[in-house]
């Protein structure tokens, strides 16, 4: 078998308009299985369904959960995976540190359907700080659901892809085990094979903090390239950080994302629940312990740097109230199945949820990443 080709280079350097057309949709196809080519990272095989109808690609296994590993140099990968065999399946697909790349997908028994996507992979794979584990070398994909079932996969180096970087705390990163879910682990599903979610999000950090930690904001800078853009969204741990502080801290990030060639984008924080009546508290909408007002802070800088800004502390306000104190919970981790008791931090409905808003807005502002939306 022909080994994978020699990963490119992390940092890409482009001059390309920011709006540039995703090379290919990336769309799930359904076709007839009468024969297949099992493709993985280390090379390719062609098989029939009725010889070998269980048979897996290689370097994957399980049932219940099919896992799929390749020994890849930390980069960005374009990944196509075909779903579905010789018996009806239910499968979702999940790369690294529970990055939510295909929903459940159903196929019949006898059809595939063919699906890519590009995946950034880098050392700690989750959490830049290595919280909550940092994963093993190289690629990893899950495929899980009520009945998974999987063809092939194909891993190759992606060339020149956009990468979409993401700068946050715990309600933004990839949180390493379930019910705790961040919304950039959620907005994967959305992006085009030819762009790449880098979730450089990390538990606990306010603007301060993740501007002096070598493993976050420096370590985010080194990747990125022209044009790429970084989505910075601060606040719930900033509850002592004055206005003037807040401001300061995110000018700077502004500054040095814009000296390494990529597009800063603001995201103003997604509130708690946290109710007064049938309406969000003052806390809940990240007016802080000195009296900052956060997101107001960070639309008046986004105003005066000419930085777009994604209100999802309005966003997420306007679901949350509309759902009322009760219902609201689901997006929240409240129910006794989750088994904690949580107003801040979102279930995999909630982060679903928060994603979805991110979404809109970049489609509504035709933000650099939305050419690359499905």
């Amino acid at each position: 078998m022909s080994p994978v080709p020699a990963p490119v280079s992390s940092r890409i350097t482009r001059r390309t308009p920011l709006q540039a057309a995703p090379r290919r949709a990336g769309l799930v196809r359904t076709a007839s299985l009468p024969a297949f080519a099992s493709l993985a990272g280390t090379g390719a095989v062609t098989q029939t369904a009725a010889a070998a109808p269980r048979a897996l690609p290689a370097g994957c296994s399980g049932t219940s959960t099919i896992a799929c590993h390749y020994g890849v140099a930390p980069g960005t990968y374009d990944v196509t995976v075909s779903v579905g065999g010789a018996v009806a399946g239910r499968t979702e697909v999940w790369a690294e540190a529970r990055r939510l790349m295909l929903p459940v997908t159903s196929t019949a028994a006898g059809a595939v359907a063919t699906y890519a996507f590009t995946v950034d992979v880098r050392r700690p794979e989750g959490q830049p700080t290595g919280q909550g584990g940092t994963g093993s070398p190289g690629l990893d994909l899950r495929f899980t659901g009520a009945a998974p079932q999987v063809s092939a996969v194909s891993v190759k180096p992606a060339a020149q892809p956009l990468v979409a970087y993401l700068a946050g705390d715990s309600t933004v990163c990839d949180q390493p085990a379930a019910p705790y879910t961040g919304w950039g682990q959620m907005i994967t599903t959305a992006v085009r094979p030819g762009a790449a979610i880098a979730n450089y999000g990390d538990s606990g950090e306010s603007s301060g903090s993740f501007l002096s930690n070598s493993a976050l904001l420096p370590a985010l800078l080194s990747k990125v390239g022209a044009n790429d853009p970084v989505f910075i969204q601060f606040g719930h741990n900033d509850k002592q950080t004055s206005a003037s502080s807040y401001r300061n801290n995110l000018t700077t990030m502004i500054a040095r994302v814009r000296a390494e060639g990529g597009v800063p984008v603001l995201v103003t924080p997604p509130v708690r629940r946290l109710f007064d009546g049938d309406r969000l508290t003052p806390t809940a909408l990240h007016v802080n312990g000195v009296g900052a007002d956060l997101p107001a802070e960070m639309r008046a800088v986004g105003a005066a740097q000419r930085v777009p800004v994604i209100d999802l502390t309005a966003r997420s306000k306007a679901l949350v109230e509309s759902l009322g104190p009760s219902a609201s919970a689901q997006l929240f981790l409240r129910s006794s199945a989750d088994g904690v008791t949580d107003n801040t931090h979102f279930s995999q409905y909630g982060a679903t949820r928060m994603a979805g808003l991110v979404l809109q807005s970049i489609r509504e502002q035709n933000l650099p990443l939305a050419s690359y939306l499905r």
